[in-house]
């Protein structure tokens, strides 16, 4: 079982149709996903049939929304509601090559404490998956540098992804560092990598469209054409994880992580079609 803790997210994802009318009207494609990096994560891992239990919180009016479209992937989905703040929100502005740009509200992200991560999700748990949005989180911090010593108490493997170049700009390279120690395996993409320095047998080094690297193993980018990029490194994380947790084959796990890659990119949202 791999357990996912952190973020859950309604994505606004505006897609302008023409030339952005600045201080006026622009027609746009507007759509309203789940999203969340550590949920897409999970939904990736539980379509593509690994054993996935995610952890998270939401506004109170959406547990049950939010709960239903995680178990239509087939995953254990143990979300708490906040009572005072909404759901996370971030709109999203997809430019001509669907890159994005992203405004966030984490709202009740903010609020996940221990006691919203019982003893009991950590049930068959052999590896656990976090992404870097819990650790920029000076509240909830404590909690995921609490749940990776767990892990390595229980001899789960641990993996995190640094999710964020503005984020990891502002915290700054030592204190990320040390945050990562307790990783078995980190995901960086190239603008982290480059920032972070990573080193060692486990960064699994995401490259875009040229495709991905862990250790001396390389594999190209799956060819698709490109809708959106939203969740694409989520969707790469969770191929990988599926493959790697089962057998520790790198190539394949490469591949794995291409291919859910090409998948997420060439549909609008970050989370499988069904």
């Amino acid at each position: 079982m791999i357990l996912v803790v952190g973020d859950l997210v309604d994505d606004i994802g505006v897609r302008p149709l023409g030339t952005v009318n600045a201080a006026s009207d622009t027609v746009s494609e507007i759509r309203m996903t789940a999203g969340g990096s550590a949920a897409n994560v999970a939904a990736w891992l539980g379509h593509l049939g690994a054993p996935v239990r995610f952890v998270g919180r939401c506004g109170t009016d959406a547990v049950g929304r939010h709960t239903a479209a995680l178990e239509a992937y087939g995953v254990d989905a143990r979300i708490s509601g906040d009572p005072d703040l909404p759901t996370a929100t971030i709109v999203l502005t997809l430019d001509d090559a669907a890159d994005r740009t992203m405004y966030v509200d984490r709202a009740a992200n903010t609020t996940l404490t221990d006691e919203h991560v019982p003893a009991d999700v950590w049930d068959d748990v052999t590896w656990l998956h976090l992404t870097g949005y819990s650790f920029f989180d000076d509240g909830v911090r404590p909690v995921v540098l609490r749940l990776v010593a767990e892990a390595r108490r229980r001899g789960a493997g641990v993996s995190i992804d640094p999710s964020s170049l503005g984020f990891l700009e502002a915290v700054g390279r030592d204190a990320v560092l040390g945050w990562l120690s307790g990783a078995d395996l980190v995901l960086p993409n190239e603008d982290e990598q480059r920032f972070l320095q990573l080193s060692g047998d486990g960064v699994v080094l995401t490259r875009g469209a040229r495709g991905a690297s862990f250790g001396s193993r390389t594999v190209p980018a799956v060819g698709a054409d490109v809708v959106d990029t939203v969740g694409a490194g989520d969707a790469f994380a969770a191929g990988f994880l599926s493959r790697w947790t089962v057998d520790r084959d790198a190539a394949k796990a490469l591949q794995a992580g291409a291919e859910a890659a090409a998948r997420c990119v060439s549909v609008r949202g970050a989370r499988p079609v069904t």
